[in-house]
């Protein structure tokens, strides 16, 4: 896992993970505290955290994107899109982050 840091696309990785368990933290733990057990302060403290990785993913996608000359038809454009989706960096990072080769 360290040597994951030591490139852009293995910190994008990473991020990717941290936002992806932040999700599931969040619908499956902080949402149902929430709305069954009627506490709602795991889901403020975790809505805000979860937001700033997302936004912190998908600003690091478009600049590792524009560094690493990625061609956005083929790999940005995916790269960005799966943060939008729910639970969508896992499977970014295992069909095409996993496999891109980078550069140090």
């Amino acid at each position: 896992m360290i040597h994951l840091f030591k490139t852009k696309v293995g910190r994008l990785r990473v991020i990717g993970f941290l936002e992806g368990i932040s999700l599931l933290a969040l619908v499956f733990v902080a949402v149902p505290l929430k709305y069954y057990f009627k506490n709602p302060s795991l889901s403020k403290a975790l809505g805000p955290v979860h937001g700033a990785i997302f936004l912190l993913f998908l600003f690091n996608a478009l600049s590792v994107g524009v560094e690493e000359n990625w061609k956005f038809k083929t790999t940005t454009w995916r790269v960005i899109l799966a943060c939008f989706i729910p639970f969508g960096t896992f499977y970014i990072d295992s069909k095409i982050l996993s496999n891109i080769k980078e550069n140090e």
